[in-house]
């Protein structure tokens, strides 16, 4: 990553620079990508993206401009930490989210329910939100499988169910400058993550170590999400994955793996590093199906305009359910991914076509 001086001074403004471009050129791009649909197959796929660009870019702009007068307002970034801060921050994340999902589920035809039983009248939702009530910290687990699911997720938690998560995600998203300013004001861990195939780019012990240190004091409006899996789900990476616990000796665990249809196997190392450090959470399971056949850029384009319905189940287990043990806590965590993986079976994938 470029140092964060670079970041703020050279690639904040030019994502602003391009978000007014963007808006001022939007009469031209527009004229020229109708004249290209009929080349284009789809309905109307490359206006769609152009004005999904202008959007997502606009929308970074204006919350680098609101978080400029934060870092003003703050004594000059003085007193940015404080928990006032702390809070506008929460808030103009949580504004800006709804805003990007009232936008984009309206260009994309998108959808999201959410349940926390088997029923499938409005009961679950009310039961999906009673699984988050406030007064005791929560660690949230989700599996990691299809491109925005992390946004869906801090946004359910923070529009849906009043939860102020502390967010672990990989350091590449310090690219995005809104992103990269917004999360290093409240509490997050840009984490290098293991990797996958041959070379292990991060992970270990200084990972858990500050996995730890952000679960530390967390309040009962708190929630630390978390995604096992280290990655989104491919074939490449869960063989990589059945490789790995093969080299280390654990047969009857990657056994256990190759049986899984749509999750990986969960690294415990992040898991056992947060309920340490924040002993009286509950932990709250999410898996979501919708997403699931959108790999790769041209899966995305294929599917554009995507007519899906996410729907959303979780599960709450309260921390006397939980093993302290390590070998134990990493048992119980498959076990866990195991029927996540049972779930997402019983809720395949389709469009809503």
């Amino acid at each position: 990553m470029p140092p964060t001086w670079a970041r703020r001074i050279v690639l904040g403004p030019l994502v602003i620079v391009a978000a007014v471009g963007m808006l001022v050129l939007t009469p031209l791009w527009l004229l020229v990508a109708l004249a290209l649909t009929s080349l284009v197959p789809g309905r109307f796929r490359l206006p769609r993206v152009l004005w999904l660009v202008t959007v997502y870019l606009l929308w970074d702009a204006m919350l680098m401009i609101a978080m400029f007068a934060l870092w003003i307002a703050s004594g000059l970034g003085y007193a940015i930490r404080r928990p006032g801060f702390v809070t506008a921050h929460y808030r103009l994340g949580a504004w800006g989210l709804r805003l990007l999902f009232w936008i984009f589920g309206g260009v994309l035809r998108l959808t999201i329910t959410t349940t926390g039983s088997d029923d499938e009248d409005s009961a679950g939702r009310a039961d999906f939100d009673s699984l988050f009530a406030a007064g005791t910290p929560l660690v949230v687990a989700s599996r990691h499988g299809g491109p925005g699911d992390s946004f869906i997720l801090i946004h359910t938690l923070l529009n849906e169910v009043g939860r102020r998560p502390r967010i672990v995600l990989k350091y590449t998203l310090q690219w995005d400058p809104a992103i990269d300013i917004l999360l290093h004001r409240v509490p997050a861990q840009f984490i290098v993550p293991s990797g996958f195939g041959g070379a292990r780019l991060g992970g270990g012990a200084r990972v858990e170590e500050a996995l730890g240190r952000l679960a530390t004091g967390l309040g009962p409006e708190d929630a630390f999400v978390i995604f096992p899996e280290g990655g989104n789900v491919s074939a490449a990476r869960r063989t990589s994955r059945i490789q790995r616990l093969r080299a280390a000796g654990r047969v009857q665990m990657a056994e256990r793996e190759e049986a899984l249809r749509h999750v990986m196997a969960p690294q415990p190392g992040g898991m056992h590093a947060a309920l340490s450090a924040a002993p009286g959470a509950d932990v709250v399971f999410i898996a979501h199906t919708g997403l699931d056949r959108l790999v790769t850029l041209r899966d995305i384009w294929r599917e554009l305009p995507m007519d899906k319905g996410i729907a959303m189940r979780a599960w709450r287990v309260p921390r006397s359910d939980i093993p302290d043990d390590l070998d134990a806590q990493a048992a119980w965590l498959f076990d866990w991914f195991a029927r996540i993986d049972a779930w997402i079976e019983a809720h395949p994938d389709a469009p809503m076509r």
